[in-house]
């Protein structure tokens, strides 16, 4: 799955050099966004100004703020584009180097259960999930070193916690204590679906070969065997959708009910007006975005949940390389 891609010359310029492209496109993404942060501060104080005292602030000023802003947003989305094309060629070439590897060795893959989708299907999914979960804990991690040191200077500003009193950096701690909490939950609650998942997958492999054999053999396929090879399908699916629905009302639940608790926690400072709205603004998206990082694994369970499903496949896939003699598929009623 790695050295195929990582630990072959012929993809040096794309592992290495592309996931160093990769890596500093989302740096690079992170620095606007606290651009943004930070003029969002600003824009919002000259509105609260212009609200406050009619006619204080010349057009020309705030037209020049929304100036700067679409400069930071062109740019942005500029990498943003250019990123995501060269994402889907490093993915695709991660794909064709995993491909590569298991044709060689196909006489040993051809009689596992599934030995087709494996090969077709998932070493795409597998390159796609791996980069996409990747760059995404990397973005929190960087994330977390260009916003931490914000709103642990905002957080002076929020001297005072509801029920509580004086905390000192009391935003920092409670970002740390949410995002904690939730990822707790979220993954007791979702222990069960890795293995549902893998079995969904196995379940479906099965029936899928069965319909493949049927294609060329009368014998195979029979309305029976189809049946109960659909019946395993349809009776892990369902309780695979009933453990989700189980994980989905403690995710959404979580997520939606803690945007109110930054509001919750700067509420004695809001009351008091000791900040203004920009740093109000600033503040909540500074705590925004230092959450979220805590989150990464509250917001990227589900495709966590996927890629363990495709490793175990995939691993027991080259398990097989080397270890048995090659074996040639046969069908009954047909020589090999």
């Amino acid at each position: 799955m790695f050295k195929s891609f990582f630990a072959n010359r012929r993809w040096f310029s794309w592992s290495l050099a592309g996931s160093i492209l990769i890596l500093a496109a989302t740096w690079y993404r992170v620095e606007l966004d606290v651009k943004i942060t930070l003029w969002l501060g600003d824009f919002y104080n000259l509105i609260q100004q212009a609200l406050a005292k009619p006619n204080s602030v010349p057009f020309s000023d705030f037209f020049g703020k929304c100036l700067t802003f679409a400069g930071i947003a062109a740019t942005y989305v500029g990498v943003a584009v250019i990123l995501e094309f060269f994402v889907r060629h490093y993915v695709f070439r991660w794909r064709t180097a995993m491909n590569d590897y298991y044709m060689s060795h196909w006489a040993e893959l051809r009689h596992i259960e599934g030995a087709a989708q494996r090969v077709q299907d998932d070493t795409m999914r597998f390159a796609r999930i791996v980069e996409g979960l990747g760059v995404a804990f990397v973005n929190s991690v960087m994330l977390l070193i260009a916003f931490l040191p914000l709103l642990w200077e905002l957080s002076k500003q929020v001297t005072e916690l509801p029920w509580i009193g004086k905390v000192d950096n009391s935003l920092i701690f409670l970002a740390i204590i949410s995002a904690a909490v939730g990822t707790a939950v979220l993954a007791l609650v979702g222990i069960k679906l890795p293995g549902l998942e893998f079995n969904n997958q196995r379940f479906e492999a099965a029936y899928r070969k069965e319909l493949v054999y049927g294609e060329d053999h009368e014998s195979r396929a029979d309305r029976e065997t189809a049946r109960h090879l659909f019946a395993n399908v349809r009776r892990n699916y369902f309780r695979y959708y009933l453990h989700y629905m189980y994980f989905d009302i403690a995710k959404w639940s979580y997520l939606q009910f803690g945007v109110i608790v930054p509001y919750i926690a700067m509420g004695p400072t809001i009351i008091s007006g000791a900040i203004t709205l920009g740093v109000l603004q600033k503040t909540l998206r500074a705590f925004d975005r230092v959450e979220n990082s805590f989150q990464f694994l509250v917001h990227s369970w589900g495709t966590i949940v996927e890629l363990i499903s495709i490793y175990k496949r995939l691993r027991a896939f080259e398990a097989t390389i080397g270890s048995a003699p090659a074996r040639a598929a046969t069908v009954p009623g047909t020589t090999s």
